[in-house]
């Protein structure tokens, strides 16, 4: 009996230490993957100075990387590698719950990213709706990202600007040698690029939007600061940005226009089409095909269909479903604003008709504050509404951008209060300044974006109206299932124009034979499609899939489910790809069990 205890007591301590010795392993397992996933993060800003610039860290503010050059790309390349690498060094099992997500995550990552290079995307660096043409006009105006509060601040700029003029010669070259392989843009494009450079292009510097910070120069700056300044960025303006503005617009209209494509998908150009299903992998972080997801957009578009004629029968419209359309789009009593500000107060009523309502479907609300504004004129006309996040540390709000180039033509049936949840609150602005707030998540995780979780959540906030006390109006639910349609009608055009030679003027039709959208609308959308191939389908994928665990959970859990619970979790642990956030919350449902 006696050697039976002790038997036991020596096995014990025996089983304790080898415990003790786990833990320590995982311990010290979980302690080097946080220096790897620092390491990552510290390294990428580096990399992505402007990066750091968004999310209000500073250290960075003079730099503008040559992004499109052969030494960019490769050095990451080697910093993906190099990544990757020291992830394969961990096992996985020895990781923490919250390290295995960060582990799935930044793997997954590594390995699309190292995909990428074979496809020579830099031979296209820009177009009218991405790149550092556009970005560099708004961080410059001095109503974004990049901060004037400091003779620093300042400074910082004017070498981002010598960095700029750097980047535009390389621009110029890399659209030649996509001229070259073949891999040039299509001719719709172009048109609309060659404006957004001579727009910028200007004789008086005064005049410029890259003035706008010097109209704003701090009274605290000394006299002899202020007359340096002002000089420094007149003679930037005239020497650098405007050459560089010129120059670009120039050899759009001359060299790069007449060599531009007539075909409008991406299939056209050489490795396009697998290019096209590495870019649906991307956006939607899913292995759905392309033809899985127009299938799944057609059986969208009619079931959408089918609940916009419920409401043209509710308002008592005799005519078709086209027609209505087009009721909605011509009725005069249909756009009733006189001047921006009238859309922009519009937009706040929203706001506070659901505020009592957020707080039963939400238990936890950012710190970020939030503000609505119209978007700059310089880029307006092309512009679609947007949500540009808050900073980190809440300097910052966070904007909802709306363009109103005329508020006399700003229809109120276009949807207001779906794209007010959307892109505001509960859409982009709970979700980014969330993610952003939670200290306890890596740097990595707190800045990620992931299109199908971000846009997936935003359209999943659409649907949350009615409950919210939205959407009373039969008019602003139809607006919201235009908005919806809008969103299926993506899968059907995105995978058309790209896998299956649907040509522009033919997505435009049926954008316009399915929702009431303008024609000027329809061409912008379907442009956008052309020129950012895959993006547009991260929407309605992320949002099927959010519904589809919403509805499981309800199912599985019965009383037990708790709407706000199932919002808290989903946010809690920011932005990642579909099938790591449903590995994740089916643990969640299992404990609520």
């Amino acid at each position: 009996m006696k050697k039976s205890i002790l038997f036991i007591l020596a096995m014990a301590a025996f089983l304790g230490c080898q415990s003790n010795k786990s833990e320590q392993t995982t311990s010290t397992a979980n302690s080097d993957f946080a220096t790897v996933v620092d390491d990552y993060y510290e390294q990428r800003l580096k990399l992505f100075p402007l990066e750091a610039t968004q999310q209000g860290d500073n250290r960075y503010n003079d730099q503008l990387p040559n992004d499109i050059s052969q030494a960019f790309l490769n050095e990451t390349k080697t910093f993906y590698s190099n990544t990757l690498d020291k992830l394969k060094g961990f096992d996985r099992e020895k990781l923490s719950d919250e390290d295995k997500i960060s582990y799935d995550i930044l793997k997954r990552e590594m390995e699309l990213q190292l995909e990428q290079y074979p496809f020579h995307q830099e031979e296209m660096p820009f177009n009218q709706f991405t790149g550092n043409t556009l970005g560099f006009g708004q961080l410059g105006s001095g109503e974004s990202a990049q901060p004037f509060k400091t003779v620093k601040d300042y400074d910082d700029w004017l070498k981002r600007v010598s960095a700029f003029a750097v980047w535009g010669d390389t621009a110029i070259g890399t659209f030649r040698q996509g001229v070259a392989t073949g891999r040039v843009l299509p001719k719709s494009l172009v048109v609309k690029m060659i404006p957004q450079m001579t727009d910028l292009v200007v004789s008086d510097p005064t005049k410029s939007l890259f003035y706008g910070p010097i109209n704003k120069l701090p009274a605290t700056f000394s006299a002899a600061d202020k007359e340096r300044l002002t000089t420094a960025y007149k003679k930037a303006i005239t020497e650098q940005i405007v050459p560089t503005y010129r120059k670009l617009g120039t050899f759009l209209k001359d060299e790069y226009l007449p060599k531009a494509r007539t075909t409008s998908g991406i299939d056209a150009i050489p490795q396009g089409s697998e290019l096209y299903t590495y870019l649906v992998r991307t956006w939607t972080t899913t292995n759905d095909t392309p033809e899985q997801i127009h299938q799944i957009g057609l059986k969208e578009v009619a079931r959408i269909r089918g609940e916009m004629e419920k409401v043209k029968t509710q308002v008592g419209f005799k005519g078709t479903l086209n027609e209505f359309f087009t009721h909605l789009k011509t009725d005069k009593k249909f756009y009733p604003y006189k001047k921006p500000k009238d859309v922009l107060d519009a937009f706040n009523s929203i706001l506070a008709k659901i505020e009592p309502n957020l707080k039963k479907y939400f238990t936890t609300t950012p710190k970020s504050k939030f503000e609505v504004r119209q978007t700059e004129k310089f880029r307006e006309a092309s512009a679609s509404a947007e949500y540009n996040q808050a900073s980190a540390d809440g300097s910052r709000p966070g904007i909802f951008y709306v363009p109103i180039p005329d508020a006399t033509k700003f229809n109120i049936t276009s949807g207001m209060e779906s794209l007010f949840l959307h892109e505001a609150i509960p859409g982009h602005h709970y979700q980014i300044s969330l993610q952003q707030e939670n200290t306890s998540l890596p740097k990595f995780r707190r800045f990620a974006w992931y299109g199908a979780y971000g846009e997936g959540w935003a359209l999943y906030c659409e649907s949350l109206g009615k409950e919210l006390g939205l959407y009373t109006d039969p008019y602003q639910y139809m607006g919201a299932l235009g908005d919806e349609m809008h969103r299926a009608i993506r899968l059907v055009v995105d995978t058309g124009i790209h896998t299956q030679h649907m040509t522009r003027e033919q997505a435009i039709k049926y954008m316009m034979d399915n929702e009431p959208i303008a024609e000027q609308g329809a061409v912008a959308e379907i442009e956008r499609y052309m020129a950012i191939p895959g993006q547009a389908l991260s929407y309605k994928i992320g949002a099927l899939k959010i519904r589809e665990l919403r509805s499981k959970y309800e199912q599985q859990l019965g009383d037990k489910f708790s709407l706000a619970a199932f919002h808290d979790e989903f946010l809690k642990d920011g932005c990642m790809p579909l099938d790591v956030l449903e590995r994740k919350m089916d643990a969640w449902a299992e404990k609520q069990k």
